[in-house]
């Protein structure tokens, strides 16, 4: 298969770890005779600075020209540290969602078995812990009308949804739990808010027509406390977009590390790809970013394609990798691998699988073959 992919690193650690997703993707390219075509733009604090635009056309052009959007991190504390900056990194990332409709954001949450002492969660509590979080995220109150008054002391922010807002990800989140546990949990806040009222009402009406599909609801604050206290029972979450924004960070703690849960932002016509980290700018050039969210983003863009024997033989290098504890100090804070040598780990198991392995661990740390 021939994929034209747009990659937009981004600011602080973004160009680190996405060096190691593309190097993933370059060796499934070798081993499964794939061509893939990356091409590499401005996005974030970094286009700001060298355009005054955080995302200029330029870059919006090459991501709907593209195939697919390998994403980074965005953000500089430059900006986050000014309240009264005008222009900001992540109106980039806002704007494009909105210009290329990605609508869906799909988060998943694993707690894998080998880090589950990683966790700051009781190893009973998040054992077997396995969804996928469906977030709408186009529309909501990031995106409705905001005012503020004259003397700058009272703001509005406007929550707007429409029913083809919600029918459309809302058959995608049943079309998921489908094909995994058959549940699919709505999170609103429909005893207060009306727009919560109607994504209750529209996906009830849309859950006759998946009969094999068990639907129930939680209200976001109670839905905030099970995914701490027995985040098992889940198995699809669908929910709004600030609700989302907010319990897939929560649900981020569960395995151990936030470099380690990917994420795809899809619509009709385009697919992004992209960790949810942020862009952790302490740790820039530092060569300690985890890049394993990374890489298993660049799966979810495998598995988009469907090309799901060379998206779960990543998975499969990256459940190695955990459990050789070839991982970056967020996981182990004794550990000597770094960003670069975990992603050429990672890249060289699937460039060499063939069912059984031999780990040269003295290899590895002086960076040569790592696999024999």
């Amino acid at each position: 298969m021939k994929l034209n992919i747009a990659v937009l690193s981004g600011d602080g650690i973004g160009p680190e770890v996405t060096a190691q997703a593309i190097q993933s993707l370059k060796a499934i390219a070798e081993v499964y005779d794939h061509e893939f075509t990356f091409s590499e733009a401005l996005v974030g604090a970094i286009a700001i600075d060298e355009t005054g635009n955080p995302l200029p056309e330029e870059t919006l052009d090459l991501c709907e020209a593209s195939d697919a959007i390998l994403f980074g991190a965005i953000g500089d504390p430059k900006y986050d540290n000014d309240p009264s900056a005008k222009v900001r990194p992540e109106q980039g990332l806002l704007r494009l969602r909105k210009s290329l409709g990605l609508y869906t954001n799909i988060r998943p949450v694993k707690a894998y078995e080998t880090l589950l002492d990683k966790s700051p969660l009781k190893k009973e509590i998040i054992e077997g812990t396995d969804f996928t979080i469906y977030r709408e995220l186009t529309g909501g109150i990031y995106f409705g009308k905001k005012s503020l008054s004259e003397n700058g002391n009272e703001a509005s922010d406007l929550c707007s949804y429409s029913v083809e807002e919600i029918e459309r990800i809302a058959h995608l989140a049943f079309k998921a739990a489908r094909n995994r546990n058959k549940k699919l949990t709505l999170v609103d806040k429909a005893n207060v808010l009306e727009t919560s009222r109607l994504w209750r009402k529209t996906v009830t009406e849309i859950g006759k027509s998946y009969e094999d599909v068990a639907l129930d609801f939680l209200f976001v604050d109670n839905a905030a406390m099970q995914i701490i206290l027995n985040p098992s029972q889940f198995d699809v979450i669908l929910t709004e977009n600030m609700f989302g924004d907010i319990i897939s960070d929560e649900g981020s703690v569960i395995g151990g590390s936030i470099g380690l849960l990917a994420s795809a932002s899809v619509g009709d016509e385009s697919a992004l790809f992209e960790p949810i980290h942020g862009s952790y700018p302490q740790a820039k050039g530092k060569d300690i970013a985890n890049p394993v969210a990374s890489i298993l983003s660049a799966a979810m863009l495998l598995e988009h394609f469907e090309m799901l024997d060379e998206a779960q033989l990543i998975r499969e290098a990256v459940e190695r990798s955990l459990a050789l504890q070839i991982v970056t100090p967020d996981l182990d804070p004794d550990s000597t691998y770094g960003t670069a040598k975990v992603g050429e780990f990672i890249a060289d198991f699937i460039l060499n699988y063939d069912g059984e392995l031999f780990i040269n661990q003295d290899n590895i740390s002086v960076g040569q073959s790592t696999i024999i």
